[in-house]
């Protein structure tokens, strides 16, 4: 089931078009499978214990690495003036 999963997470397919010849089980079945271990919080501590395999075997590579914005905490609230950054020399004239 989990390489199914991985299969499909990784090709894209619909779960309904995983070709049966690969032996990973159903589509619908590896769907409710990744269900049920997304709701039992199987993802995180598997990504924890793989990505310490990484680290101690020295293998991230940062020159493929992009900062994902939807996991860092955005801040509520408009800047104040003063810690409103200037993009000029100075602040432009109002033309209002």
């Amino acid at each position: 089931m989990f390489q199914g999963v991985l299969f499909v997470l990784h090709t894209g397919i619909a779960w309904e078009h995983l070709p049966q010849e690969l032996g990973f089980g159903s589509g619908m079945t590896c769907w409710r499978r990744l269900a049920e271990w997304t709701e039992a919080g199987v993802w995180p501590p598997l990504h924890q214990v793989l990505l310490a395999k990484v680290r101690s075997a020295n293998a991230l590579d940062f020159s493929r690495a992009a900062v994902d914005g939807s996991h860092i905490r955005a801040l509520k609230g408009e800047p104040r003036p003063d810690e409103a950054l200037l993009t000029g020399a100075e602040p432009a004239a109002s033309t209002t």
